[in-house]
């Protein structure tokens, strides 16, 4: 089944960025901006369609597409060009691949809770003895709400927040449905149930499960794909802080082992399958969080410089130079493709390793 996977994962991939790239096309489509090109795939052209002003392509490698804008990069004197367009109208065109692969990712989630009978959040199941003498507040059956201020949307996540929390954390729970928060909890030597002594919060936290009725299946889809967005942001800022490194970090190369490693060691084909689209549904997500980054040459580089025009426009009645604009995506597009061959070779070198 390896190959299999491999092969999903490289789908996958190429659906993710179709599907995004996808979104730019309908948004601009919408907003009367010229589409040159719409290409599915990369590589040599092995079908090509011209209807109306637009060539649709079939490419030969299944890794991707784009959506070729009549004045992408620069103003071509045509009234339809994107550069010509109004603020909202470009905004809302340099946003929709993002939209897009964030519906996807909500999409598959609705699929996969369509069958779940429960879903779970974490609970805290037990204390250790020394943290329940020092009487915090805590109790057993408190539902965690929070961990630092993140949210605990599912099971699992309490667990993660504690382990890169700093030594003191505050933590906030739900009881007999009011909200109570206990600060200032200490990471110190606990014993454990076993009579063993393990450094933490003395916290032992377990799952409680929610029965799935339809409004929690919506409910959860929601959070499961808010606290995708929330994984992402907690995981940047992990990095910049040193919480994370470059060993924590995975590329397309990484995600394609992961996958296989995901749908290999899954006891049974359908929860192979399950665990794969719920990967793929992080994926989405990952993609469109990143992709609004205020960096140059994504998305939100690009919506970060409308909106610096925007302000320029305001106070100086004139916009900043596309020439600057150009050069500064250009450097930022050759800066991001040798940090992602950076990981990419990471990613081979753990493989083969």
């Amino acid at each position: 089944m390896t190959i299999v996977f491999i092969l999903a994962a490289i789908l996958m991939f190429g659906i993710l960025i179709a599907v995004h790239e996808f979104g730019h096309f309908a948004a601009a489509k919408l907003c009367g901006v010229r589409v040159n090109e719409f290409s599915i795939g990369m590589g040599p052209a092995i079908w090509t369609r011209q209807k109306g002003e637009t060539q649709y392509s079939l490419r030969a490698l299944p890794i991707g597409g784009y959506c070729a804008m009549e004045g992408e990069d620069e103003d071509t004197g045509d009234e339809r060009s994107l550069t010509r367009q109004g603020f909202w109208k470009q905004l809302i065109i340099f946003a929709a691949g993002a939209l897009m692969n964030f519906l996807t990712g909500v999409v598959i989630l609705l699929a996969l809770y369509a069958n779940v009978t429960a879903v779970n959040t974490d609970q805290i199941v037990g204390l250790a003895p020394e943290l329940a003498q020092q009487e915090t507040g805590l109790q057993e059956g408190d539902l965690i709400y929070k961990v630092d201020g993140y949210r605990t949307y599912l099971a699992g996540d309490a667990a993660l927040f504690l382990q890169y929390a700093d030594d003191t954390v505050d933590v906030e729970v739900i009881r007999d449905g009011e909200h109570v928060l206990i600060e200032d909890l200490r990471r110190q030597t606990y014993t454990a149930a076993d009579g063993s002594s393990y450094v933490g919060f003395g916290l032992t936290v377990g799952a409680y499960a929610h029965e799935a009725t339809l409004p929690v299946k919506l409910q959860y889809t929601w959070y499961t794909a808010l606290d995708f967005v929330q994984l992402v942001w907690f995981s940047l800022a992990q990095l910049v802080t040193g919480g994370a490194t470059m060993q924590d970090l995975s590329g397309p190369v990484g995600i394609v082992s992961a996958i296989t490693e995901v749908g290999n060691d899954a006891p049974s084909a359908g929860v192979a399958w399950f665990r794969i689209f719920y990967f793929a549904a992080l994926v989405a997500v990952n993609l469109a969080v990143m992709n609004l980054l205020p960096i140059p040459a994504l998305d939100g580089g690009r919506i970060f410089f409308l909106l610096v025009d925007a302000v320029c426009l305001l106070l100086f009645k004139r916009k900043i130079p596309e020439r600057y604009t150009a050069a500064v995506n250009t450097a930022g597009f050759v800066v991001l493709m040798g940090f992602m061959l950076l990981v990419t070779f990471h990613d081979v070198f753990k493989l083969v390793t």
